[in-house]
This record gives structure tokens, C-alpha cells and sequence, in this order.
């Protein structure tokens, strides 16, 4: 409790409370990240395009270029082809640069007040330097699950349309976005537009390479991402989920894991039932709180850097609800924030962080927690209590 009366007097100080000083920083730490990161994951993000040029397997494996193997979809090599034609290290400066604001500038358009966005920023900008140290487009998938928020939000639904697609093409999260299709006030609009956003994004890689070979590799990805998740399923580093948590504490491997993923798809689709809440601003707020907490929560491709998604799920959820905050909820602030955003870190003793909370993903517990107490809240109750303070 100490620690939020205190982190609130902080952020109340004019220069951390300024637009400007968060810009500059979040610039900095994507700067810091650029410079001084081993790049294995820009490597891999630089030669999607490389790859796609010279008409080669985009997951294959190709030890002398990088460790590990790509996951993202043929349409990525258009979005790293900027930052590809640059040397590694020159390219990878801006590219961490360019995330940072992306991220930045979603969370600025946010209908909310500066009070509000001031929180997100400071109470995810550690999370955001883990993501960052791994060059994780990740961040953008975030950005983007934001902003097509914000384009429901402002009925611009042929742009939310096109963030979905371009999300869903790259590293399916962005999928995660037809969540706020209830939201909608031109579904027709929406579905047409999504469709033909799709078709667009699945042809335009083929203007730097050939049909035949775009075609070949979304057969190649489908392929891909299957074995991605057999591998997930124990590993240390991945893995890091609600199912994960489960798996690694209880070591069977025999189970299906949608014993976990169903209950958990009906109950984050029970508040849908709750039409007459969709009015409140409040509500759907907790909607894109409890979507941004799902997509990681519930992902065996959910690493470490994930969480930058989960964070801004957490800090949507604590400064957008209606009501006063509990000790509980302020108690499930704080364990988020220790836990989950700084267990990574060499803040936290090294000793439990490599026994305890990466082999059991301990990482997922928090957000997982608050989830399910969101979840709770979205369908029990009543978000018209308060009207949210607009920009």
C-alpha cells in the first residue's frame, strides 16, 4: 500500500508527469537496447525479408545466420524490410527505436486522461525494456491490439480491420482484435473490410518475391507453428502460460491442455451476455484489459517478453474501473509488478528466479490472478457507477 501512495506521490512531480520526460525515456530504453542487445531475434526478423527475397524457407533452420528458427508470417518481411537493408547492429538501433514509440504512441491515443496514461507508462516501462533486450515485436502486436481498440472506439472500423489483419498475418495474435466486434457500431463494414484486408495482405509479399512461393510458405508457417507448440510444452524459456504453470508444476505431460483453454475461452466470453454494460465506456475498457491478459495468458508461444502485453492488460484494468480499488486489487498491483515484470531482472535474487519462477513459469501467476478477478468483475459488476475522466 506504501508503495502505490508512494509511486502516485512520484508520478504527481512535474517532470514525471510530463508527456516529454516519458517520450524521452521510452526513446532512451529503446536506444539502450539497440546498442548493446546480442540481436539473435533481429537476426532472424532481418533475414524474413532476406529470405523472402531470395526465395529460401522462411523456418528452416540456418545455423550459420542465427540460433533458433522464424515463427512469423511471409507478410513480416515487408514490415523488416526498412530496417534489413542496413547491416545487423546498424539496422537493429532503429528498429527497438521504432518500437518503443509505436508503443508509445498507441498508448497515447487512448481516450483516457493524462493522469491515467502517465500510470500505464511508468507502470510498464520495465517491461517494456525486458521486451525490448529482445528486439520482440511483441510490442507492436500490443500497439496493435490498442489501436484497434481505439479505431472501434472512434468508429473507424475499416482501419481496426486492417490492424487485425496486419497482426494476424505477422504473428496471429493480432487476431485477439475481433474481441471488440460486439463493440462495433458497423459490423457489416468490419467483416467486409477485414476480409478484404485479408486478401490484400496475403498477396502484397508476393511484389518482392513470386505466388508460388508465398503460397509455400503459409503452408510452410501452418507447419511451423504446430511443432512450435509440441516444443513449448516443457521448455524453459517458453511456455511461460496459464498452461505452463500447470504443466511444469505438476510435470504430466499426458493431458490436453484445452482442459485449461476452453473453460477459459467460455469464461472470458461470458461478460458478451451482459449487453446492456457495453454503453459504459468503464466496461469496455475491461474488455480490452481482460483481451490483452488472455492473448499471453493463454499462448504456450508466450514468453518473458511477452508480458509487455499482460502489463498493459494489468495497468488498463487498475486505472480504468469505476470504483474505488480494494487492498486486494492493490495488493495484486504490486504482486504483478514484482513478480511478473521484475523477476527477470537482476533486481530480483538470482537464485529463485532460475529454480523457482522461470522453471515453473511463476511469471504468469499474478496476471493470472488478476484475470480471473476481472473476470469475476465483468460479469458480476455494474460499470455505470462512475463516468471515466475523457482526455
Amino acid at each position: 500500500m506504501e508503495l502505490i501512495v508512494r509511486f502516485k506521490d512520484l508520478i504527481k512531480k512535474p517532470f514525471f508527469n510530463d508527456y516529454r520526460t516519458i517520450g524521452g525515456l521510452w526513446i532512451f530504453l529503446g536506444a539502450i537496447a539497440g546498442l548493446i542487445s546480442k540481436g539473435n531475434n533481429y537476426l532472424i526478423f532481418r533475414y524474413v525479408f532476406l529470405h523472402t527475397i531470395d526465395k529460401t524457407s522462411l523456418f528452416a533452420a540456418y545455423p550459420s545466420e542465427y540460433f533458433d528458427t522464424n515463427h512469423y508470417g511471409p507478410f513480416f518481411s515487408l514490415i523488416i524490410a526498412p530496417f534489413s537493408v542496413f547491416p545487423n547492429k546498424v539496422g537493429m538501433f532503429p528498429w527497438c527505436i521504432a518500437l518503443s514509440i509505436v508503443l508509445y504512441y498507441a498508448i497515447r491515443n487512448l481516450p483516457l486522461s493524462k493522469k491515467q496514461q502517465i500510470f500505464i507508462y511508468w507502470f510498464c516501462s520495465n517491461e517494456l525494456l525486458t521486451a525490448l533486450f529482445m528486439q520482440q515485436f511483441n510490442i507492436a502486436i500490443a500497439a496493435i491490439i490498442l489501436v484497434t481498440f481505439c479505431c472501434i472506439e472512434k468508429e473507424k472500423d475499416v482501419w481496426a480491420a486492417f490492424f487485425i489483419m496486419v497482426g494476424t498475418f505477422v504473428k496471429l495474435y493480432g487476431i485477439v482484435g475481433f474481441a471488440f466486434f460486439f463493440f462495433s457500431k458497423h459490423k457489416k463494414k468490419f467483416v467486409l473490410a477485414s476480409i478484404g484486408w485479408a486478401i490484400v495482405l496475403f498477396l502484397v509479399p508476393m511484389l518482392i518475391s513470386s505466388p508460388d512461393y508465398i503460397v509455400s510458405q503459409y503452408k510452410e508457417w501452418a507447419i511451423s507453428l504446430s511443432s512450435k507448440n509440441g516444443q513449448n510444452m516443457f521448455a524453459v524459456y517458453q511456455n511461460i502460460s496459464v498452461m505452463g504453470l500447470v504443466r511444469k508444476i505438476s510435470g504430466c505431460p499426458t493431458y490436453s491442455d484445452l482442459w485449461i483453454i476452453l473453460p477459459a475461452l467460455l469464461l472470458f466470453a461470458s461478460p458478451y451476455i451482459r449487453v446492456s454494460q457495453y454503453k459504459y465506456k468503464s466496461f469496455r475498457y475491461a474488455f480490452l484489459a481482460s483481451t490483452l491478459l488472455f492473448t499471453v495468458l493463454f499462448s504456450t508461444g508466450s514468453e518473458s517478453s511477452t508480458y509487455i502485453i499482460a502489463l498493459l492488460g494489468v495497468s488498463i484494468w487498475y486505472v480504468t474501473a469505476p470504483w474505488k480499488h480494494s487492498k486486494w486489487d492493490i495488493g495484486l498491483l504490486i504482486f504483478a509488478f514484482v513478480l511478473t515484470s521484475l523477476s527477470p531482472t537482476d533486481i530480483f535474487p538470482a537464485v529463485i528466479r532460475k529454480s523457482l519462477i522461470r522453471p515453473y513459469a511463476l511469471k504468469a501467476l499474478p496476471c493470472f490472478l488478476i484475470w480471473l478477478k476481472l473476470s469475476y468483475e465483468m460479469c458480476r459488476n455494474d460499470y455505470a457507477e462512475k463516468c471515466l475522466s475523457e482526455k
